[in-house]
């Protein structure tokens, strides 16, 4: 049985549905993570597990027990927020030691909790200072401190890092990563950036609208996305829509617009009508000039913009056919001899299997 099992759940405001009809399991240990942009569901799903807000259909169970009936305070689940929401009168020692406090914790026992809790976010040593005497990393940690104190069975965190610079961020990520290691804690983590949630999670619901769109490993929803939706939001992606106008076994071929017929695998049976190929701009070899003879696709163009990255340049190539495909070159790669100009004369080609086929 799953530690956290949402079942059904929907949230209106009035004509609108913040969350529509979402189910979930999630594992106890499990890093698992909500993902989506501004206004798709993943705050107000985390607020009902809280239980800041509520329902209005479908039941939210932590250890099979049905946590409708239950307060904030009375649930085994604990909040970090994006702000901190620490005190800033109360030095650290007081703000990790205050849930304890509210917990009615035997006040002999409350130092050696609080310096466990320290150290297992690496500050020990700063339980005498202020708030405002941290940076903006350390005050997150002591946030995360005083939510783990009392040990909770659910971590929820809503978007804590947004508010960080991007090297304390990455510095941040791996902190998250080896702290819910060592602490076993399930960790519920809401944020839009697709690059964190791959990095950091076990499992990732992409949400859109109200709905879960996909759930799976970060592997698979990077690599084989299910909806349109899910495999424009997550990373660059080039979709090359059209009607399906063949299948060999295996493999369809698609009528793209501006492009010609690309061919892609398609496992399973039956010809659908229409189709995309989800084709991720680091699998497309560009090059002056292709081999001959091979099986891949084919596509000339020339560079009608580039984007120099450092250990990448982004290449936008626009077709005869006025499509634009994005291609991307390692500036390391072995054997280049030079990069591509902005009016240059390319070849782009892909494997069949390069791209994933989405049905409709």
């Amino acid at each position: 049985m799953a530690l956290l099992d949402i079942q059904g759940v929907t949230r209106r405001f009035g004509e609108f549905t913040a969350v529509d009809r979402v189910s979930l399991a999630i594992e106890a240990g499990e890093f698992f993570t909500l993902l989506g942009p501004s206004g798709c569901g993943k705050t107000t799903l985390l607020r009902m597990i809280a239980g800041f807000d509520l329902p209005d259909e479908g039941a939210i169970r932590l250890d099979g027990k049905d946590l409708a009936d239950d307060p904030p305070e009375r649930r085994p689940v604990r909040t970090v927020f994006q702000s901190y929401a620490l005190f800033p009168h109360m030095t650290v020692e007081g703000n990790i030691a205050f849930p304890l406090q509210m917990a009615r914790t035997r006040p002999a026992e409350i130092p050696g909790k609080v310096a466990k809790a320290l150290d297992d976010v690496r500050l020990t040593g700063f339980g005498k200072r202020m708030p405002h005497e941290l940076s903006g990393g350390q005050r997150q940690r002591v946030a995360i401190a005083r939510a783990l104190v009392t040990h909770p069975r659910v971590l929820l965190l809503d978007e804590p890092l947004a508010a960080l610079d991007a090297k304390l961020r990455e510095e941040m990520q791996i902190e998250l990563i080896n702290l819910q290691k060592e602490v076993g804690i399930t960790f519920v983590y809401v944020t839009h950036d697709q690059t964190e949630a791959l990095a950091l999670s076990h499992r990732i619901a992409v949400m859109n609208h109200g709905r879960v769109e996909q759930l799976d490993e970060p592997s698979r929803i990077y690599g084989s996305p299910a909806t349109r939706f899910v495999a424009d939001f997550i990373g660059q992606c080039n979709l090359l829509s059209g009607p399906v106008v063949a299948r060999e076994g295996a493999v369809v071929s698609l009528d793209v617009p501006g492009i010609g017929v690309v061919r892609a695998a398609a496992p399973g049976d039956g010809a659908p009508a229409h189709g995309t190929v989800a084709l991720r701009p680091e699998k497309i070899r560009i090059v002056a000039r292709a081999p001959e003879g091979t099986p891949d696709n084919h596509v000339h163009g020339r560079v009608a913009d580039l984007l120099y990255m450092g250990d990448v340049t982004v290449y936008k190539v626009e077709t005869p056919g006025g499509a634009r495909v994005e291609a991307l070159l390692a500036n390391s790669q072995s054997g280049r001899a030079k990069f591509f100009e902005v009016g240059d004369a390319v070849e782009m080609s892909w494997a069949v299997d390069a791209g994933h086929f989405i049905a409709g």
